[in-house]
């Protein structure tokens, strides 16, 4: 009888010991021998750390009236970005040639030119990036690769089908101060 009692009361006064208290509240007691903490911020962020919902109000959509004017069909080019969301471009816009991918291509075994081939530090990746831009400026019809493969970080360019192809580029890469340009074999994109 004596242990229920006990439990009984620690039960009840249990509540009494806790008081609601969230974050700020507890941030902000005072306790000798301790610092104090001020915190200043929006009632929204205080809402949101202490887990109250604030309500949504939904805006209104604005129907956009259709025009009735008949215009001038664009030519139109489609790619697919990197992220592999469809986006369609007019023939008079600049295009972006560090995110086009080729649409309706196939991979084949073939040859690209190694420009750069670094470690794994930034300074290396910082470099590779460098070198890439570079290589796209001298040549903005072949498209250029920049990746990590691990351990280091790789410039690569072109899309060759065959090896004489990427030796006569070699060469030209070589001409502008790559010495350690090489060709390699590997999987590369091709229009079909």
């Amino acid at each position: 009888m004596r242990p229920i009692v006990i439990i009984s009361l620690m039960v009840l006064c249990l509540p009494v010991r806790m008081k609601a208290q969230n974050y700020m509240e507890h941030l902000r007691e005072h306790a000798a021998g301790q610092g104090t903490v001020t915190v200043i911020q929006s009632k929204e962020i205080d809402e949101l750390v202490n887990g109250k919902i604030p309500e949504v109000v939904p805006r209104p959509v604005e129907k956009v009236p259709e025009s009735t004017e008949k215009t001038a069909p664009k030519t139109v080019i489609g790619y697919k970005t990197h992220d592999g969301k469809g986006q369609t471009i007019d023939a008079d816009e600049e295009l972006d040639s560090r995110k086009k991918v080729m649409v309706g291509s196939v991979k084949v075994t073939g040859y690209r030119v190694q420009v750069f081939a670094g470690g794994n530090s930034r300074a290396d990746r910082q470099k590779a990036q460098r070198i890439g831009n570079e290589i796209k400026r001298h040549f903005p019809e072949y498209p250029v690769y920049v990746h990590f493969y691990s351990p280091r970080w790789i410039c690569r360019m072109g899309n060759f089908r065959s090896l004489d192809e990427a030796n006569a580029i070699l060469k030209e890469i070589r001409e502008l101060g790559y010495r350690a340009a090489c060709v390699v074999k590997g999987t590369i994109t091709v229009q079909r």
